[in-house]
């Protein structure tokens, strides 16, 4: 059988479509694999970068609720909220009258800030060995949520007294997050550890902080001489 320059030409186009074709499709297919691959990875970062961001720093968050006795019988109820990934503590101690004060043991700074109920006003305070003692039987205690109901015969008080430094007020665009967020539209004053006010200055106000290492803390405020 011959075929003459008419067949020859209608059987020319078809092969090379075919040529073109069979060449075109593996590189189509590539490209399609690849881009499809790249956002199986964009995906998969940002659900990651999300979990990061999210996940940890709101699951992390425990609360454990203290009740115990002050020295006169009164129940002292006390929420703290541990935040272990950033190393704090947030007290919520409700007094008689029902006005809830707040307690921020900051570990990574080294600082606890003291925000009164019935004041405008924060006071910081450098961590000390014991504070340190403290925040860890709430961080890494066995009862790291949950209740916990303190006896009155089996815990042990202290009194602690703050001065109020004379001159020694901070700005709060100085401090770090969370102090700064507790201590908003507040002046913030710098306080450090005495033996006691003496009789010649007065007690201004106390805060009774529980740990459930069994030991109560009344913190006590006063202002020192200028």
């Amino acid at each position: 059988m011959s075929l003459n320059a008419a067949d020859l030409l209608m059987f020319m186009p078809c092969s090379q479509g075919e040529g073109s074709y069979s060449a075109h499709f593996p590189a189509k297919g590539f490209w399609i694999c690849l881009s499809a691959l790249l956002l199986l990875v964009a995906m998969a970062m940002g659900l990651t970068g999300y979990l990061a961001l999210t996940g940890p720093g709101s699951t992390s968050l425990q609360t454990v609720r203290l009740t115990a006795p002050d020295q006169t019988g009164v129940l002292l109820n006390q929420t703290a909220v541990l935040d272990p990934q950033n190393h704090l503590v947030t007290l919520s101690v409700t007094a008689a009258g029902n006005q809830t004060s707040t307690v921020l043991f900051d570990v990574k700074h080294g600082l606890i800030c003291y925000r009164p109920a019935d004041q405008q006003r924060c006071f910081l305070q450098t961590m000390e060995r014991s504070d340190y003692d403290h925040v860890g039987s709430l961080l890494s205690g066995p009862q790291n949520q949950g209740d916990v109901q303190l006896s009155g015969n089996e815990t042990q008080r202290r009194t602690q007294f703050l001065g109020v430094m004379a001159g020694g007020q901070v700005g709060v665009a100085s401090l770090d997050e969370p102090l700064r967020t507790l201590c908003r539209d507040r002046t913030v004053h710098q306080t450090r550890r005495t033996d006691g006010p003496g009789k010649q200055r007065l007690v201004y106000f106390c805060i009774d902080i529980c740990f459930p290492s069994n030991i109560c803390v009344s913190v006590c405020f006063y202002y020192l001489p200028e």
